[in-house]
């Protein structure tokens, strides 16, 4: 009785501690079956070389003339060589092969279709939104750990973390940063740092994840999909989370919400995450599902690598080249995360194009669709080039630059062209027409400027024929149409400013030519 007590405690104690510690559980679950996923196979393997080999251990002991034994010897030796090369053959295969299924399950909600993308906004770059987020924050003495585009009301939301190893966030920045137009409107929330004490990756009792998964037991996040944002005031963290399902091939399922009020530091998990503003689907499991497409063939196509897509690594999009969260043109208030796709290999045209819902309800994956593009796409660091050789009067001088290049719907795509403190105007294509990129120059406010190959039949082509035609009524009628030479009633604010520029290029050159 007394050693049982001694050996018993202590076992109840641990398992109790370890049930109280309801985070380092929930990883230690996660990570365990992660791994016996890949190692129940191969010990399966293990199994299939041991039981052999005992068996003729077993038939050797009860022989006993030394022949007997020998030959029982040589018996066991060829059973457990070739159970041992059976048994490492399956378990190279099985970790080869469990990688596919793994693939093929996040592939389980992806269509592959030819229709257009749906009309799309575009939006300022994701490096202006956080190159513009220090400035405005003030006084503040924190650190910037996360900036997230917020679709619903087209603004970058900036969680800031309060400086200290015992310490949670310090504020919520809001801030409106438009793609045209003047308005750079802000909303700074505070938190209340005695008792919204906790962030992500906090210490102690300041960890936030401690504190979810002392709310829900068996979920987890991943740090990125986290956002702020503020609600009269009051700072609410948002963090996307997900839960496991599946045996031998283990995947990852969205799982609710937890909201981390900031001024009460109360935890709410909820399951209804079309309620909650802004992108509350799992980015990164978004970009999981996206990876999965590698297995949209078969075992041997996904293994050469000859089906499926990645995203475009160049260009303008380097660094940030997947996953634009972009609000539909529908005015419905749906939000997409898009990812220009180029085909796996060393082609790196785009030729296709993914979208997956911002929101999603239920516990299953959310809808991923693949829209085939035609006509494709130059690469974006080809198109980055050409955007510099067509309109090489506006890019690029002093610091601006080509900022991200993503797609706006249709066959469409839109570059934004400037400073990280000013964006001046957008590029639009329409991919390759007749053997060359069709492309527009336009104001930041999407007013047409200039084309170098409007795409015949695009609205550009039409706005340009009847900017034509308005030029040729003053030789019809005698008349001075407005836009014609001595009326400048009909440009616009950002054509005044291209036509007084090249103006002050103009008489700099002809003075330099006197002199």
């Amino acid at each position: 009785m007394g050693r049982t007590l001694r050996v018993g405690l202590p076992v109840l104690l641990a398992a109790l501690a370890l049930w109280y510690g309801s985070y380092y559980t929930t990883i230690l679950v996660w990570e365990l079956r992660k791994l016996l996923s890949w190692l129940a196979v191969p010990l399966l393997a293990a199994a299939l070389v041991g039981l052999p080999w005992l068996l003729v251990r077993a038939v050797r002991r009860r022989r006993s003339t030394a022949d007997a034994a020998a030959g029982g010897g040589g018996a066991a030796a060829a059973v457990g060589c070739l159970a041992g090369v059976l048994g490492l053959g399956l378990a190279v295969w099985w970790l080869v092969y469990g990688a596919y299924l793994q693939d093929r399950a996040y592939m389980h909600d992806v269509r592959v279709v030819t229709e257009a993308v749906p009309e799309l906004s575009a939006r300022a770059p994701y490096v202006v939104g956080k190159a513009q987020a220090a400035p405005h924050l003030g006084d503040v003495t924190g650190e910037i750990s996360d900036i997230t585009y917020l679709p619903d009301s087209d603004r970058f939301a900036t969680l800031v973390e309060r400086r200290g190893w015992l310490s949670g966030y310090e504020v919520g920045l809001v801030q409106d940063v438009p793609l045209g137009g003047n308005s750079r409107t802000q909303e700074r929330c505070s938190f209340d740092v005695e008792k919204a004490d906790a962030r992500i990756g906090g210490w102690f009792g300041h960890n936030l994840g401690r504190k979810i998964s002392a709310a829900r037991r068996w979920v987890r996040f991943d740090a990125g999909d986290a956002y702020v944002t503020c609600s009269d005031g009051v700072p609410v963290v948002a963090v996307p989370l997900k839960r496991q399902t599946g045996t031998l091939v283990v995947t990852e399922r969205p799982a609710g919400l937890a909201l981390y009020d900031g001024r009460t530091g109360r935890i709410t998990i909820t399951d209804d995450t079309t309620s909650v503003p802004g992108p509350s689907y799992p980015l990164s499991l978004a970009a999981r599902q996206r990876e999965g497409t590698a297995a949209v063939g078969s075992f041997a196509d996904w293994w050469y690598e000859r089906s499926g897509w990645d995203a475009s690594e160049d260009g303008a999009n380097e660094g940030n080249e997947s996953e634009f969260t972009l609000q539909y043109r529908d005015k419905s208030g749906r939000s997409a995360y898009v990812t220009p796709l180029t085909p796996q290999g060393e082609a790196s045209s785009v030729v296709a194009v993914s979208t997956v819902p911002t929101r999603h309800r239920g516990g299953g994956l959310a809808p991923m669709t693949i829209h085939r593009l035609s006509p494709t796409w130059s690469s974006p660091k080809a198109l980055v080039a050409l955007i510099k050789a067509e309109y090489r009067d506006v890019c690029c001088y002093n610091d601006d630059r080509v900022f991200e290049l993503v797609p706006t719907g249709g066959s469409t795509w839109t570059a934004t062209v400037g400073s990280e403190q000013n964006i001046r105007y957008r590029v639009e294509g329409r991919g390759q027409v007749d053997g060359r990129e069709a492309t527009c120059l336009k104001a930041a406010d999407g007013g047409l400027i200039r084309c170098a190959y409007a795409a015949p039949g695009s609205p550009e082509e039409q706005e340009l024929q009847r900017r034509e035609r308005e030029k040729q009524k003053p030789k019809e009628d005698g008349t001075a149409a407005p836009g014609a030479v001595g009326d400048l009633t009909g440009y616009t604010p950002e054509q005044l400013a291209e036509l007084q520029r090249r103006l002050s290029e103009e008489v700099v050159r002809r003075l330099k030519e006197k002199t």
